[in-house]
């Protein structure tokens, strides 16, 4: 059975033998909602590519102690994945937020598109990234990641189009579009940008300004897909040409 997951923001340069302390709200869910006891095996992971896995020594209801008894240490997996999310209504952002983690993508990129149903202003979009950052996290933990993914902050739609333009494939996901998604040639490296338009679809300007940048549409098949998992099901049909071969 896979080991419990706990994130320890200082791995970088543990080695085996050292002694780790995890404090705070994730040693609270160790040792309180986990139950996880004294000579239990955990796994410890910055989120930056370094995991240790480790035996508990000691707990309480806000530390846990453990001894590292292996350290692995892992290069991000390439081609970079973006998938730049437009705003969806409801929990759906969420949704999304969790399925892109779960299936391997290296940052997403919240976008206000001129139709988007939410909207993201003062302490509401403060509250709503704080969701996303927390959905991520706990989704990359449940995924045993070892590379978190980054939620940056919203951006609109000139920040995609320079996102767009230096991306080594830039693929913008529309239902009406003539291209199919399985025809983009694919790097080895590089990274690819996905767009994922809002539940009102993406509109005619913003699909001229991304075509200044070269990122013309392309379409996965017959079916239109939810907003909260188009970028998830491209996501995965690019990794299976490029990563999961």
């Amino acid at each position: 059975m896979s080991l419990p997951v706990f994130v320890h923001p200082a791995l970088a340069g543990a080695a085996v033998g050292d002694a780790v302390e995890v404090l705070g709200d994730e040693a609270r869910h160790a040792v309180v909602v986990k139950r996880i006891r004294v000579g239990e095996r955990v796994t410890l992971t910055d989120g930056s590519g370094t995991a240790a896995t480790c035996t508990v020594t000691a707990t309480a209801k806000s530390s846990l102690s453990a001894t590292v008894d292996a350290v692995a240490s892992t290069e991000p997996e390439m081609p970079r994945i973006v998938v730049v999310q437009a705003i969806p209504k409801g929990d759906r952002g969420e949704l999304a937020v969790e399925m892109l983690t779960e299936v391997g993508v290296d940052v997403i990129v919240p976008w206000a598109a001129s139709r988007s149903v939410s909207v993201w202003r003062g302490d509401k979009q403060a509250k709503a990234l704080a969701k996303w950052r927390s959905t991520a996290r706990e989704a990359a933990k449940q995924s045993r990641r070892s590379w978190f993914p980054e939620v940056t902050d919203v951006v609109g739609t000139a920040e995609v189009v320079d996102l767009l333009r230096n991306a080594s494939v830039p693929v913008v996901l529309h239902e009406a579009a003539s291209g199919p998604l399985a025809d983009l040639p694919l790097p080895g490296r590089g990274e690819i940008v996905i767009v994922v338009g809002p539940e009102g679809g993406i509109s005619d300007e913003e699909l001229a300004a991304f075509a200044t940048v070269g990122a013309e549409p392309v379409r996965m098949g017959t079916s239109v897909l939810r907003t909260s998992t188009a970028g998830v099901a491209a996501t995965a049909a690019l990794l299976a040409r490029t990563r999961w071969k």
